[in-house]
């Protein structure tokens, strides 16, 4: 694997000129972490579709791994994952637990993308930060270290995450107190099982923070209630 300094792709809503981006006038800034295997690319026709109702940023980062996802293919990720395990998934058709699963290198990687959030918007409690699978694990682990800082982001919007570094997230979970979260997950979902979903709700839910899991009849993706929910949490914000 080739490890790079993590970029990004930058879109706009509707209510927001690049002028006044530029200015730094943006309302509300929605930065979402792609999946294992993907890019930036993947995410980033969501600034198309989602609605804050504010002058909006949306911030798609780029995972800092290079990984291969088949012959003469390659896709960025956030921290390496345990092909085997895959394998073992597509098999038995039974997603793993991952809850106690402390992602490699996570320590170093959440001081770089705390680096980059700062370059890009200083002030927490105007960005909402999220993702898709791995990234939203990403995100989740952001938002629970974001008081370390003595920070708290404005919401927390997950698609199709899981509980994983659990005994961290358990220990840091009630400094983020009051912070809104969504989550999104398919009740077929065979990559990342809905049971870690709810593991996660679970854990933030008795944290302290304001949220809920949306389950819907569907696999390892973003349906278009996932796209009414995010917008109905996103407005609210």
């Amino acid at each position: 694997m080739k490890k790079r300094s993590i970029q990004f792709l930058e879109a706009l809503s509707h209510n927001l000129t690049e002028q006044e981006a530029a200015a730094g006038q943006a309302e509300l800034t929605v930065i979402l972490f792609h999946g294992y295997g993907a890019d930036a690319y993947d995410l980033r026709s969501l600034s198309e579709v989602l609605e804050t109702g504010k002058k909006t940023r949306y911030i798609f980062p780029m995972g800092p791994l290079e990984v291969p996802i088949g012959p003469g293919w390659t896709g960025r990720a956030w921290w390496p994952i345990d092909m085997a395990r895959i394998e073992k998934v597509a098999m038995t058709g039974q997603p793993a637990d991952l809850s106690e699963e402390v992602p490699q290198g996570i320590d170093s990687l959440r001081g770089e993308v705390f680096t980059m959030i700062d370059g890009i918007e200083p002030d927490f409690s105007k960005i909402v930060v999220g993702g898709f699978s791995q990234g939203s694990m990403l995100a989740t682990e952001l938002a629970l270290s974001a008081a370390d800082l003595s920070k708290k982001f404005a919401g927390l919007l997950l698609f199709s995450g899981a509980l994983v570094n659990k005994t961290q997230w358990k220990t840091k979970a009630p400094s983020a107190k009051g912070l809104r979260f969504l989550m999104t997950h398919g009740t077929q979902d065979m990559v990342l099982g809905i049971k870690g979903a709810q593991q996660l709700e679970s854990l933030l839910a008795s944290s302290g923070l304001k949220g809920k899991l949306v389950s819907f009849p569907g696999t390892h993706e973003i349906p278009m209630l996932a796209i009414q929910k995010a917008n109905e949490f996103l407005a609210s914000i």
